[in-house]
Formats: C-alpha cells, structure tokens, sequence
C-alpha cells in the first residue's frame, strides 16, 4: 500500500456524526431560576425568544431559535450575572452541554450527567417528545411588553 493510501482513524470520532458548523435543532438553557416569569420577563426585555418551562431544578429556557444558541445563552448568563447556567444543544444524535456564566462560555460538562441527575422534562424537551407549549406553567417571552416584563420582574422582587 503506498503512503497517499494509508487509512487514517482520528483519535475522536465525535467529529465524523456531528459536524461543528451544524445549527442545533434544539437548544436549552438550564438554569437555577425557581420561577418561570421572571427569566422570561428579563428575556423579553433583553430581546431572546424563549418559552420558560418551569421544573423542580430550575426554569428551563427553550430557544425559539436554536441557531442563535450561543447568543441566547451569552444573554441569560448576563442577566443572572454570576449565576452560571448550562446550555443544552442537540445536533443530530448528539447533545453538547456548555456552562454559562456572565455572557462568556466556560467548560465543558458530561451531557449525560446533567440528564441522568436533571428533571425528566429536560430530556424529553431536548428529544423533542414534548413541545413547551403542552406543558403546564410554561411563560413565553415572545410578545411580551416591556411594561409587563418590568412589571413581573418587580412583582418576583417584592416576594422574595
């Protein structure tokens, strides 16, 4: 066999079933946010198109538009500032989990740990077995005024 024929195997093989320059067809942002209304009114008012789904971890912010994914989770992470959030991206048959915090992406965490440890809703809304709009309590930031994102954001701040 002659050296231009060798057969070359990469050391990851991740690469070969999802590219890198593929949008994702599902995008999350997992977050500590007890309450589904206040992460959706400060999205409203930091223009992200999310559907807030509330679960016993943590509201769970799913992107209207999942090829804006790192924009979408670079403008949650600034509006809780130093609380990190992860961004949850499935391509294809694969899930890529990312830790947030402060507008900047930071490491890599095991995808399958944040599953195996996160709410059920999570897994099924990353499979794309449940749309936000068939569950219960789900807040949507699209439409949402600016004096009725104020307004919620003020209401969550007098309770605590």
């Amino acid at each position: 066999m002659a050296d231009d024929d060798e057969l070359v195997v990469p050391d990851d093989l991740s690469s070969l079933f999802a590219p890198v320059d593929e949008d994702p067809s599902v995008a999350l942002v997992v977050t500590p946010v007890a309450i589904a209304a206040p992460l959706a009114a400060a999205c409203a008012l930091a223009g992200v198109d999310v559907d807030v789904v509330p679960s016993s971890s943590g509201a769970i912010a799913v992107l209207r538009e999942p090829a804006n994914a790192t924009d979408g989770a670079a403008a949650v992470s600034k509006l809780l500032r130093a609380t990190p959030v992860v961004l949850l991206e499935r391509r294809e048959g694969n899930v890529r989990a990312v830790r947030w915090a402060g507008g900047e992406a930071g490491e890599e965490v095991p995808s399958g740990l944040l599953l195996a440890n996160g709410p059920g809703v999570l897994e099924d809304l990353l499979l794309g077995s449940v749309e936000p709009s068939e569950l219960e309590g789900v807040v949507t930031s699209v439409g949402m005024s600016r004096w009725k994102a104020t307004r919620l954001l003020a209401a969550s701040a007098r309770k605590r």
